[in-house]
């Protein structure tokens, strides 16, 4: 598949490809298009020609149908998205059926945020002074450059493209090289419903070609990156050249807190929820288990046995829980940092690769007990399915620990105690906070972290926000003059 730039499918300039794989076969699916620094910027001036040329004029209502328009194209087609969701990607077919309805959904909700928008322009401003009017305008952006990662490939596109649309902005996609099909996609349905010549462009490719060419851009107005800290940190800086406006949602080591009065069955099934969903590849998951000892023993008992439990195979098989990791550089760094880990902490299982899959990039569920707190296991996001224990007496020691760490994406907290559980969720340094629950997401509600997990927020009127300027016109209205020159 060739790249998507000002409503074509294009050959890249130098002929530079890759392959993507299945994870679950270590085959080949499809050889594809590379982006370089040339056909960047030919994406980035298409999308500011459909920016000067009409886009950014349009009102929210036109803009509207547009992405109703998207979200009923990729209704049509929801099952076959799913199915190349699971191959690109690895992950089980329900978990990929549900990401790609949230994706449909994430252009119908901006799609009535766009035209929200429309009932917002011009809205007057009291600045206390008869002489004077005031009102304030929300302008998009401009050209906005978007990056995004493997572990949810349509859905990040979603929540990216689907804001900048509705608030008026063009958009160069860029797609991880690990996941690129689902994403190439949403240019086809673009293409269908007529989207207009250069509203969105992508250009599969790698980071340090296509990516950094992006980030250095001077016709980007805006960078919107999801990923690694150690990525982020260098969009940042690019993005530091010529001060573009900038939101970055980064890695995480979520923290989740578990009360001795809590359910030890409900608790597990969370626990196994936060941290094996989508193989651990989550910025979200919940990987450092704090649980109280009166209920630690049996809680871990059951943990364990529930572990081992899990059926782990290709996505497209029924029943299927656990995929496999997205690609052989993943797999290695995660078996590299379980081999560290278990020279500072107690592995009660996993691991391993199972004993029926000698194919593909299939790991067991993994379980540590009591990491050393300096220990990479501890400290660093992983991005598989590994989770870390220990156990804490107090609520004040519960609250140190899950708040020791550079990040501060989510947090969780289990108690039947619900002003405690106020408490706690009150003192987690972290943009997400779950009570007696872990990794639920809701379009209409802001998504972002605090220290090194990143700045700003994304879905929500947050979401939208990203990508709008906001514009005051004040108007002097009085008959008298000023009167501060007068000869």
């Amino acid at each position: 598949m060739t790249l998507f730039i000002d409503g074509r499918w294009v050959a890249p300039k130098h002929g530079n490809q890759f392959s993507s794989i299945d994870p679950a076969t270590e085959q080949g699916i499809a050889d594809l298009a590379a982006a370089d620094e040339e056909d960047v910027d030919l994406a980035v001036n298409a999308a500011r020609k459909a920016f000067d040329q009409g886009w950014g004029q349009t009102s929210g209502s036109e803009r509207a149908g547009f992405l109703e328009a998207l979200a009923d194209e990729l209704e049509a087609h929801r099952k076959a998205l799913a199915a190349l969701e699971v191959r690109d990607n690895g992950k089980p077919l329900p978990e990929a059926e549900w990401d790609v309805a949230d994706a449909i959904g994430c252009f119908r909700y901006y799609a009535e945020l766009a035209r929200e928008l429309d009932e917002r322009q011009d809205q007057p401003l009291d600045v206390g002074d008869a002489r004077f009017s005031c009102h304030i305008r929300h302008e998009p952006v401009g050209v906005a450059g978007q990056i995004i990662p493997w572990n949810y490939p349509l859905l990040m596109a979603a929540w990216k493209v689907a804001p900048a649309l509705a608030a008026g902005a063009t958009c160069v996609l860029k797609p991880s090289e690990l996941t690129p099909l689902s994403a190439l996609e949403l240019g086809v349905a673009a293409e269908r419903v007529g989207l207009p010549r250069g509203v969105l462009n992508i250009v599969p490719g790698f980071g340090g070609e296509a990516g950094q060419a992006l980030a250095l851009h001077p016709g980007v107005d805006k960078l919107a990156f999801t990923g690694s800290v150690p990525t982020g940190t260098r969009i940042m800086a690019a993005a530091a050249v010529d001060i573009k406006n900038i939101s970055l949602e980064l890695g995480g080591k979520s923290a989740f807190i578990v009360f001795d009065d809590a359910d030890i069955e409900a608790a597990v099934e969370w626990i196994m929820f936060g941290i094996f969903w989508n193989q651990g590849q989550v910025c979200s998951a919940t990987s450092r288990l704090l649980v109280q000892e009166g209920i630690a023993p049996r809680l871990l008992e059951r943990l364990v046995d529930a572990a081992r439990d899990i059926r782990i195979g290709p996505g497209m098989e029924e029943g299927v829980q656990l995929g496999p990791l997205v690609s052989a550089g993943q797999y290695q760094k995660v078996m590299g940092v379980i081999a560290q880990g278990k020279q500072t902490a107690k592995l009660l299982t996993g691991g391993v690769r199972p004993a029926h899959l000698p194919i593909g990039y299939f790991m067991e569920p993994t379980i540590f007990d009591e990491p050393d707190i300096r220990s990479t296991i501890w400290r660093e996001e992983i991005f598989g399915p590994v989770l870390c224990m220990k156990r804490f007496k107090t609520e004040a020691e519960a609250l140190a620990l899950a708040n020791d760490s550079r990040y501060g994406l989510a947090a969780a907290v289990m108690s039947t105690d619900l002003e405690r559980a106020a408490r706690v969720a009150n003192g987690l340094r972290a943009g997400i906070v779950w009570v007696n629950c872990s990794q639920p997401t809701f379009t209409q509600a802001p998504w972002g972290g605090m220290k090194q997990s990143g700045i700003g927020r994304e879905l929500g009127h947050w979401g939208l926000e990203n990508y709008l300027e906001v514009k005051q016109v004040t108007q002097y209205c009085s008959d008298e003059p000023w009167g501060w020159y007068q000869k």
